[in-house]
């Protein structure tokens, strides 16, 4: 019997497109990974709220979710950092006064004013809107009530963005962005916390060496998972820096790059 893998899948631009959905060969491709005795995580820089319903009717085994903030095993958490209603509030006000757009991220809600985050920003902020819901809400008006676990920096035209993060960067960790997707984006997490870490935290808890783990990703908020698992699989279109860290180079998520790189690694 082979030996048993981890593998941890990460969602925009791996085996998700925000306008597309789940790229076809996914669902198969988990159903045969599972079969075959493997444990499939999803791992994403999404918050749990932003994960949508078409990839929680797949058969992960588990969700890291919010940068590594959260995680849940078979359904039921395992961890969860939350960001203080104080921290929040600094970091929207020090966001704010170098002319960034915060975008507040949880586990059951996201966020943002629509006024102050739309498609003059980000393009796909309509598509977020329409994608959760339910799961929205505005930051004005629950200033007091926010459980967020992850923020969202967008950068403006004229912006001081590196001004900010000095200014944060007592509280959190930061992620820059490149490309067409999340170009404008900073990610913000409270500090120690990754998506490496949240898989050296699961790799304990199922007792699997690091060495049969394998993380797949397209993006920078992926390169946190690179320096732990053993084996490391980019995107066709990945980050340059994320490419050069890679093991493997796959193709896109679109042109089946998921299955080529399992059946390149014989676990389907």
């Amino acid at each position: 019997m082979k030996k048993k893998k981890l593998l941890f899948l990460d969602a925009d631009g791996t085996i998700l497109d925000i306008k597309r959905g789940v790229a076809p060969d996914i669902p198969n491709a988990i159903k045969q990974l599972t079969e075959n005795g493997h444990m499939v995580f999803l791992c994403t820089g999404r918050s749990r709220a932003f994960v949508p319903r078409e990839l929680e009717k797949l058969p992960f085994t588990g969700m890291i979710t919010n940068l590594g903030a959260y995680i849940e095993y078979q359904g039921k958490p395992v961890y969860e950092k939350e960001i203080s209603l104080a921290d929040a509030a600094y970091a929207m006000k020090t966001l704010r006064k170098y002319g960034l757009v915060p975008v507040m991220e949880g586990n059951t809600h996201m966020y943002y004013d629509k006024a102050e985050y739309h498609t003059g920003v980000d393009w796909y902020a309509d598509l977020i809107t329409q994608e959760i819901g339910e799961r929205w809400r505005p930051i004005l008006g629950n200033e007091d009530s926010l459980h967020i676990n992850k923020i969202s920096a967008k950068r403006l035209p004229g912006c001081n963005a590196e001004a900010a993060c000095r200014e944060l960067s007592y509280l959190f960790d930061f992620i820059w962005h490149e490309g067409a997707f999340v170009g404008s984006t900073i990610e913000m997490i409270a500090k120690g916390h990754s998506k490496g870490l949240a898989i050296a935290i699961m790799c304990g808890v199922l007792g699997v060496d690091k060495q049969d783990t394998f993380a797949f990703g397209d993006s920078n908020n992926d390169l946190t998972m690179f320096q732990v698992a053993g084996n490391k699989i980019a995107m066709g279109d990945a980050s340059s820096e994320l490419m050069s860290a890679a093991d493997y180079v796959t193709a896109t998520a679109f042109e089946g790059g998921i299955t080529k790189a399992l059946k390149y690694y014989d676990l389907i």
